[in-house]
């Protein structure tokens, strides 16, 4: 099957063409008939398998009749994530060259009066996070009584970010006859429900079930000691490993501060890497992405902001310092690399404390992942040591476990002996007796002082106010 088969217009036919695709994948292939007949679709897929191009594709094709009226998109997409809505807009300019269509993105971290000026000229397409569409709408500058195709994509993610009640919300500000596409990697229970509330008879498009890994992503357990230091110093040990083969890799890790400090580390061993994370300027996250995605970074460090739908092909590796809580996350992670039927590797980090966690990921994608050199149970009391080994770090104060910096010891002389207990605490007992015997010796501060001479109320110096005139 080839895309000319799908029904899609020769000017999407020939952008297709252009950018080099022949044959659609299979969620394309299924779901793509479907959206231009107008039918609700609900598609479910594994990461990496195209499911932009199967709403992009056939959303371009009916656009092709009609014009946008100001503050009224006629489509509306939705995204958890700016970076993914930008990627979406990357998309619609890429295989809508040979159309004129006003393509608009509302994401934050971006100047509302710009976004408004492309809501007043007309929207063909809107592409947004939930949250910056609600505030456009509540300041009166966008209106949703147009819409006639609504996509929700990265449902699941919508889940975990906790934004179903505003798609809830923004559903029903959207005409009851509109055409939704519906598409996820995974189908938890609330989906479902979301499904049912808000489609209408969809056809239902699963090209593989849910929650599973590409079979040409080879998977590794690494075990590591319980201490962070422990953890960055198997990573780079890893990365050295693999050597030339790792092209560009990105890391991820629970937390944004993880980020952070890993992304220190590695910059302070001289390796090649940024960071991503929630909390970073917008500007700041979409250079570092573009940089990522042209190879003037070799490894990215990054929190879940990037796990879901980043479209970097050429991904080799994908690291997971930290064993991800939920085990969906584990699929999307992994999901970066081994993309349009390339190979890629992953490997994950554990710790005696992450085994329930791996022991859910085995259990959602329904097998064993291979330990790379020996399980836990390997790790020896070197993994697990409580301190740091020190490596030609003498002169200097070490931390403490408490995470202060303790003072250096004195340097002693080679004759010099060190004192016995009871000598040392005879010492202490001395000086604490002649320091108690000198503070009895010091006289009597002033103020307590015994002075019988001291007069008794103002004597003699009576103030002026208090004297009462004419009266001796």
């Amino acid at each position: 099957m080839t895309f000319a088969d799908l029904g899609l217009s020769p000017k999407v036919l020939s952008a297709v063409s252009d950018a080099g695709y022949t044959e659609p994948t299979p969620i394309q292939a299924g779901a793509i008939p479907h959206a231009l007949e107008g039918k609700d679709v609900l598609g479910i897929a594994q990461t990496g398998t195209g499911k932009t191009a199967s709403f992009v594709l056939p959303m371009l094709t009916r656009l092709e009749r009609g014009r946008a009226r100001a503050r009224m998109p006629r489509t509306l997409i939705l995204e958890p994530t700016r970076e993914l809505a930008a990627q979406v807009e990357e998309n619609f300019v890429k295989y809508g060259k040979n159309h004129r269509l006003n393509i608009a993105l509302l994401i934050g971290g971006v100047s509302f009066d710009e976004q408004e000026r492309k809501l007043e000229r007309g929207a063909d397409v809107l592409i947004a996070t939930p949250g910056r569409l609600l505030d456009h709408f509540e300041r009166g500058k966008l209106l949703l009584t147009g819409v006639d195709i609504l996509v929700i994509d990265e449902a699941d993610r919508m889940l975990d970010m906790g934004f179903i009640p505003d798609i809830e919300r923004i559903c029903k500000l959207i005409p009851f006859t509109r055409q939704t596409l519906f598409f996820s990697a995974t189908m938890p229970p609330e989906i479902t429900k979301l499904t049912q509330q808000f489609l209408q008879a969809p056809v239902r498009v699963e090209v593989s079930r849910p929650a599973t890994a590409a079979v040409n992503i080879t998977q590794r357990l690494v075990k590591a000691g319980s201490k962070p230091w422990a953890k960055r110093e198997r990573l780079r040990e890893l990365i050295r490993a693999e050597g030339d083969e790792v092209k560009n890799a990105i890391i991820f890790c629970n937390r944004k501060t993880e980020v952070a400090t890993l992304f220190r580390s590695l910059a302070r061993h001289e390796f090649d890497a940024g960071a991503l994370h929630g909390d970073m300027d917008q500007r700041a996250r979409m250079m570092m992405l573009e940089n990522f995605r042209k190879g003037n970074l070799k490894l990215l460090v990054a929190s879940d902001v990037a796990a879901r739908g980043l479209d970097i092909p050429a991904v080799s590796h994908v690291f997971n310092f930290d064993v991800p809580t939920h085990a969906e996350d584990y699929v999307h992670r992994i999901g970066r690399t081994g993309r349009a039927g390339r190979s890629g590797k992953a490997f994950t980090i554990v710790t005696r404390a992450d085994k329930k966690y791996v022991a859910g990921i085995e259990k959602l994608i329904g097998q064993e992942i291979a330990w790379l050199d020996g399980d836990l149970s390997t790790l020896t009391a070197e993994d697990e040591a409580e301190e740091r080994p020190r490596r030609g770090r003498t002169g200097r104060g070490e931390r403490a476990r408490g995470g202060r910096r303790t003072a250096p010891e004195k340097a002693k002389r080679p004759d010099e002996a060190a004192p016995k207990p009871a000598e040392d605490r005879r010492r202490r007992k001395d000086a604490i007796k002649s320091s108690n015997e000198a503070e009895q010796k010091k006289p009597a501060p002033k103020q307590e002082r015994e002075d019988t001479s001291a007069p008794v109320g103002f004597g003699d110096d009576i103030p002026d106010f208090m004297k009462v005139h004419g009266k001796v």
